[in-house]
């Protein structure tokens, strides 16, 4: 591969920014010391946020790979940044949940992380200004968000995450409650996984203690966050499986 040179800012998001390269389909990812919650509501600069999710993502998107779940990973330049393969991103959340909490267990007034007979899938529209809102098949075909084969394939890709994902999750001793992924569309007009998968985007909580080892802990004040995020990288690091 020819030496990746990165060039200009592209896209500044909530906790990571995109720039150019000197290859047209690379993108560079610099992953920020930024948490956010409540879609960029709560802000708090945190060092060794962003390494410790760039070094998660990593690991769990190679691993995806190597069970046959295409994405847009191609490697870890530093500790905060990565190259992707650069894609057009479908303006949809794609949520699958295990167990009850968030946005569903306030809605359906359910007891929290009460455990599904099988994961439930949603899309969430992709939109700061209207805060992320709840879109169903039909809705996002008439705003022309993404084809009927498109959301097809994203739940069908959805479904294999999570399979995947629970099994790294039970061998670190934590029950994967729920997630989000996001889709984009490659140079070869291939539908992959793209964004990160972290606990940023992932609610993790240990069997043991029945504490939360993701974002959660900021989004409610329970304690500091990155140490919770470094818990989770070391015990990644242990799964035999994970390279």
């Amino acid at each position: 591969m020819t030496e990746i040179v990165k060039k200009d800012l592209l896209y500044k998001g909530k906790a990571k920014e995109m720039y150019t390269t000197n290859d047209p389909d690379i993108m560079w990812v610099h992953y920020m010391d930024q948490v956010t919650a409540f879609n960029g509501k709560k802000k708090v600069q945190m060092a060794g946020k962003g390494q410790t999710n760039c070094e998660i993502s990593a690991l769990i998107f190679k691993d995806l790979a190597n069970h046959g779940i295409k994405n847009h990973f191609i490697k870890q330049i530093d500790s905060n940044n990565q190259l992707v393969k650069r894609v057009k991103i479908i303006p949809l959340e794609t949520v699958v949940r295990n167990f009850a909490s968030g946005s569903f267990e306030k809605k359906f007034a359910v007891k929290h992380l009460m455990k599904f007979d099988k994961p439930v899938q949603e899309f969430f529209y992709k939109s700061d200004e209207l805060d992320d809102p709840f879109i169903n098949d039909f809705q996002a075909e008439a705003l022309k968000v993404a084809t009927e084969d498109q959301m097809n394939q994203m739940r069908a890709i959805a479904l294999k995450v999570n399979d995947r994902l629970k099994e790294i999750f039970s061998e670190m001793n934590i029950d994967l409650v729920d997630f989000k992924v996001e889709f984009g569309i490659d140079s070869d007009n291939q539908l992959i996984l793209a964004d990160e998968i972290s606990p940023d985007s992932c609610r993790l909580i240990d069997r043991d203690t029945q504490k939360s080892l993701d974002k959660d802990v900021f989004r409610k004040g329970l304690g500091a966050l990155v140490p919770v995020y470094k818990e989770i990288l070391g015990r990644l690091e242990k799964v035999e499986d994970v390279k």
